[in-house]
């Protein structure tokens, strides 16, 4: 195969390349890369599994113009380094010793995750860092039960760039996004780039039921962002189990979204994000 992801989204790649200051971040040799744009008050972005600083393409434009984003690639995604471990603890772990080292130990900041790293950002925030307000998109860990669209194809089987494109578009289809319209040229390069530069893996932890303690233990402000058809639960379940009777959370569901919300509906995420972490 040639490379696999299309022209469109290496320009755009080059393009937001130049437009951000690159933090390289050693953690006991471990190296996690941190992506800076914008001015305001630190807002740090984590993406999801099979997943890069890419995830949050859709909202650097809207959210730079208020704060300063810090998007990582976590330790084994895109230009971090190999991960070192595969358990989760440690991932959590070496993530929050980056941010202290990004930012220093005390400088106080805002965290929004997406799916996987929604997780990460709420375990993140119950280690005692200074997280002001947390925004959790999707989040995985919640021990609901699935609903499932299309069982994913094993795109590493692929042996042409046309089946491997096949294979990207029906798994987004599949898990990711819910109207058609979506699944553009954008979200498959993307897609394609973060699942070829994945070497952690995060599947199996997503459905350990971690997300509920975390929150139990971070007790600050507290939003989670929830597709009407994301696939990896039903939003009555996460309102049921995840906000009702928590003073300091709160649920928003978008309609005809599915579960990469910030990028199938950054219209409407993005304000949504804006006033949250602005309160």
């Amino acid at each position: 195969m040639t490379t696999p992801v299309n022209q469109l989204t290496l320009d755009w790649m080059a393009e937001y390349e130049k437009k951000c200051q690159r933090h390289l971040v050693d953690v006991n040799g471990q190296h996690v890369m941190w992506r800076q744009f914008g001015q305001g008050e630190p807002l740090l972005l984590i993406h999801g599994g099979h997943g890069s600083w890419l995830h949050w393409a859709r909202n650097i434009d809207a959210l730079s113009k208020h704060f300063t984003l810090y998007i990582a690639d976590l330790a084994g995604y895109g230009d971090s380094s190999v991960p070192a471990f595969d358990d989760f603890e440690s991932m959590v772990q070496v993530t929050a010793a980056s941010i202290r080292t990004l930012l220093g130990p005390t400088t106080p900041f805002n965290l929004a995750g997406f799916s996987f790293g929604g997780l990460v950002s709420a375990n993140v925030a119950a280690e005692g860092l200074a997280v002001k307000r947390l925004a959790l998109l999707g989040p995985g860990g919640h021990g609901g039960p699935r609903r499932e669209r299309g069982q994913l194809v094993n795109w590493k089987r692929a042996l042409t760039d046309e089946e491997l494109l096949e294979a990207m578009r029906f798994n987004l289809w599949a898990h990711m996004i819910y109207a058609d319209e979506q699944l553009d040229p954008f979200a498959i390069g993307i897609h394609t780039y973060s699942c070829i530069h994945t070497r952690f893996r995060s599947r199996g932890i997503s459905g350990r039921g971690l997300l509920g303690p975390a929150l139990d233990v971070y007790t600050g402000p507290s939003l989670i962002v929830w597709g009407e058809h994301d696939v990896t639960c039903t939003p009555e379940y996460l309102m049921t189990h995840m906000i009702e009777g928590h003073a300091n959370r709160r649920g928003v569901i978008l309609p005809d979204v599915g579960h990469w919300v910030n990028y199938e509906d950054a219209a409407r995420v993005d304000p949504i994000l804006i006033d949250w972490f602005s309160a």
